[in-house]
């Protein structure tokens, strides 16, 4: 069952480590191309602002974003701030999403995310802790899908293969990591996939964030699978 204060405790957690690394960046760097095509590292960092903003939208009963095209258009508006207003902004919404969360509620409650997708309130936290997390990873500045939490790399890795269960497009795949931790995804068309390898490989095949599977064994079926986009 979810934790959602040892979750939000992990957030927190997170927040600070990206915090610290993204203060040693400068105005330059912030304009500099990240792991997300078409995307700079500043665009990362005003998304992860206005996603904590989002999430407290979420908690409050509003829709998490006005629009899509109004959540792009933010996102649009923000990359290019100079880096004290990005920390600023970063730890300023980072306190908001977190004081939203301190009044008693009902954790077991279903909330609503974007484009129509619900989820109890109580997985919020994880999800925001995944937001931190990858996009972390994604601003290329050192810090990589090896580095992160043990227990988030395994969490999520389970969260991913979920997601992808029952996907028409996606053949039936199983995950293997050492020492013999399985998991299971796809739906039940096409040739069986075994991919075996560590797992911080294994969730940057399932999160989009590492397609080549460089050191991803396919052990059996025709070769790595291509998930959609997430």
């Amino acid at each position: 069952m979810t934790d959602h204060v040892h979750d939000l405790r992990s957030v927190r957690e997170a927040t600070d480590r990206l915090l610290t690394a993204v203060a040693k960046l400068d105005n330059a760097a912030l304009a500099e191309e990240s792991h997300l095509p078409g995307w700079s590292r500043g665009h990362i960092l005003a998304h992860l602002a206005r996603n904590a903003d989002a999430l407290v939208n979420v908690f409050e009963g509003r829709p998490m974003y006005e629009s899509a095209s109004a959540r792009d258009a933010d996102i649009a508006r923000d990359a290019g701030r100079p880096l004290e207003e990005h920390l600023t902004d970063l730890r300023d919404s980072a306190a908001r999403f977190l004081a939203t969360t301190e009044p008693a509620q009902d954790w077991s409650r279903t909330v609503e995310l974007r484009n129509g997708v619900t989820d109890l309130a109580a997985n919020v936290p994880f999800r925001r802790w995944v937001e931190v997390e990858l996009h972390h990873v994604d601003l290329n500045i050192g810090y990589e899908l090896h580095d992160l939490p043990d227990e988030f790399t395994d969490r999520e890795i389970a969260f991913l293969a979920d997601r992808w269960s029952g996907r028409p497009e996606v053949p039936p795949v199983t995950l293997r990591a050492m020492p013999g931790e399985v998991w299971h995804t796809g739906g039940t068309e096409g040739t069986p996939v075994v991919l075996e390898g560590p797992k911080d490989e294994l969730l940057g095949w399932l999160a989009g964030r590492d397609l080549r599977g460089a050191h991803l064994a396919v052990v059996a079926g025709d070769g790595l699978p291509e998930l959609p986009p997430l």
